[in-house]
């Protein structure tokens, strides 16, 4: 089977390096893959195969004939069976070189890894997303929250719809970066995971930290990820006197050691679909605070982690406390999470769920 897999850009956010994490596995299967990325990137993705760069600017993600042209001419050479989109702007970079220039005769599958519905806020938006998705042949969704959001969002056939959750990859963990050893030494320390966006909530997990502080003085927050919004956070955490319980590590390679050596994984988010870096923290035996938004509650549960309801912060709060205490219950649910991980959410097992997917949509 030849496939091609379509992402943003070169950058490590979630959709991304799964794509990337799923593309390796298709290719130890036997596949022919290659990734394509739509705009510039400075990041080196962890992809053993081809990766071709279209470079695009990003003041043209509404209108590019000439990346459009680009894309079809690559699938008209590769002649793939599936081309699936991942996310953000793929969908619609899909269709529109799809529609003005034609993809030959590959199946178009869209690997929907968020709840749509939550940033569809005008008839505008509804109507554009609702003609894309209408052009697809198959969507896999990352979660059953999502797939439900999806099909009704979109009233979308049912029949082509289907979730296969994200997953990890099963690699032996290294000892703690070198950079880090300092601020693991004497301190309690949780890691968050996510881009510096409205979605991710940092504001609230700064408020969380404010009062977790006061028992915890000398508490450590690394926070991995970038975004538009972290020079803002920066000052939010300098306001409230907090700078030096927080740092800004920025895009990390190495984020199964930090989390290893992490006292909790915590994700406050206010929108999310299935996050992987919960499944990264339960594989490293890491405790998880999350709050109870998309596919969350469908891994995180009183036997797995720690879960309450959006923007609950003195539960969030509370739990963070237990999770940090190391409870003799928190080791009941780091190894009840591990071994969860361990016979559903590893990558080799689901590569081959969507290959199997992928192989019956072609023989439809």
């Amino acid at each position: 089977m030849k496939i091609i897999n379509l992402i943003q850009k070169p950058q490590f956010r979630g959709a991304e390096l799964f794509a990337c994490q799923l593309s390796n596995h298709l290719l130890q299967l036997g596949h022919e893959v290659i990734v394509v990325s739509i705009f510039f990137g400075q990041s080196k993705l962890p992809f053993n195969g081809k990766i071709i760069h279209l470079d695009r600017p990003i003041e043209k993600r509404f209108f590019d004939l000439k990346g459009w042209k680009m894309f079809s001419q690559i699938v008209k050479n590769f002649k793939p069976d599936i081309i699936q989109a991942n996310a953000a702007d793929t969908l619609k970079f899909l269709i529109s070189a799809k529609l003005l220039y034609g993809l030959a005769d590959s199946k178009l599958v869209f690997r929907n890894a968020n709840k749509m519905g939550d940033f569809i806020n005008s008839k505008l938006k509804w109507h554009l997303n609702n003609f894309l998705v209408g052009k697809l042949d198959y969507v896999i969704s990352v979660s059953k929250e999502c797939e439900y959001d999806f099909s009704r969002t979109f009233n979308f056939n049912q029949h082509n719809i289907e979730t296969i959750e994200i997953g990890v990859e099963d690699v032996a963990i290294t000892k703690l970066p070198n950079d880090l050893e300092e601020k693991f030494k004497d301190s309690k320390v949780i890691t968050h995971i996510g881009s510096f966006v409205t979605e991710k909530n940092h504001e609230g997990l700064v408020n969380i930290v404010q009062q977790l502080a006061i028992e915890f003085p000398d508490l450590i927050v690394l926070l991995i990820g970038k975004g538009n919004k972290e020079e803002e956070i920066l000052e939010l955490i300098k306001d409230k006197g907090l700078a030096s319980n927080f740092h800004f590590l920025g895009y990390r390679t190495d984020v199964l050691e930090i989390l290893k050596h992490s006292d909790a994984f915590v994700l406050p988010s206010l929108i999310e679909g299935l996050p992987g870096v919960i499944l990264e923290a339960m594989f490293c035996e890491t405790p998880v605070v999350a709050y109870n938004v998309g596919g969350v509650s469908e891994i995180v549960n009183s036997n797995t982690g720690f879960i309450t309801e959006k923007n609950d912060e003195s539960k969030f709060i509370e739990y963070t406390k237990d999770a940090l205490m190391k409870d003799p219950s928190v080791l009941n649910k780091l190894s009840n999470a591990k071994q969860m991980v361990h016979e559903k959410f590893l990558n080799g097992i689901i590569a081959k769920r969507f290959l199997n997917a992928y192989t019956e949509l072609i023989i439809k």
